[in-house]
């Protein structure tokens, strides 16, 4: 009787690289992206991957906008407060990812995950990894706008020979280190599965988006209240 071969265990199915890459290419693709928030997909895991890719898309923009030479002070100090409120979003996401995944690598307890202080149930052993697979997957969003960013280079039509090809050098490497970082995501989550390793939601409290402890927030409300405002 031949014998049965193992089946895959259900997370790596689930988190395969390429499937990251295709998701943040196919978007990257879409016209309509990343206005419409209705590409995000319903699946709760794939969701916050793309929801996390769609405010890096943004944040992006804005920086691109930001650097701008030809328009008022208004104007860019408008662009730095969109920045700050997608790269928040961005953070926001990709916290909601590692606890997706550690939830289901069941390193942490479910009804602890979305508190500052999640319950480990990480085997006697593990190593902890100091980036998380969030993060990756952060990184990897980054690595799929310079990706695409750059093949745009190479496809233009007003620029020199020398300026194609050194953007088609550009692009080999930057696909490069896409996979690498694939790679990890896809080592770290077998790691994990097999109680080698574990990684943690790091919060980030980002203090400079809070009006209760930025300095300058928190000045500015209590001049406004002296003031009566």
């Amino acid at each position: 009787m031949r014998a049965q071969p193992v089946p895959e265990p259900a997370m790596t199915q689930l988190l395969r690289a390429q499937s990251v890459v295709d998701l943040h290419d196919t978007l990257l693709a879409s016209p309509a992206w990343p206005a419409d928030a209705s590409l995000l997909p319903a699946d709760p895991l794939w969701h916050w991957v793309a929801t996390n890719h769609r405010n890096n898309c943004l944040l992006w923009a804005e920086e691109d906008l930001a650097r701008r030479t030809t328009v008022g002070a208004e104007e860019i100090a408008a662009n730095k407060r969109a920045i700050d409120g997608f790269n928040q979003a961005r953070n926001d996401a990709t916290e909601r990812v590692d606890e997706i995944l550690l939830t289901a690598l069941g390193l942490v307890d479910a009804a602890s995950a979305r508190t500052n202080a999640p319950v480990s149930t990480v085997p006697p052993g593990a190593r902890l990894n100091s980036e998380t697979a969030g993060s990756i997957i952060d990184r990897m969003s980054i690595m799929a706008l310079k990706v695409h960013a750059m093949r745009a280079q190479t496809l233009r039509t007003d620029v020199d020979a020398e300026h194609i090809a050194s953007s088609q050098e550009k692009l080999a490497r930057l696909e490069q280190q896409r996979a690498d970082l694939g790679s990890c995501l896809e080592a770290l989550i077998a790691d994990a599965q097999a109680g080698r390793a574990y990684f943690k939601v790091y919060r980030q409290f980002k203090m400079y988006n809070d009006p209760r402890f930025n300095p300058e927030l928190v000045k500015e409300a209590r001049q406004s209240k002296a003031r009566g405002g």
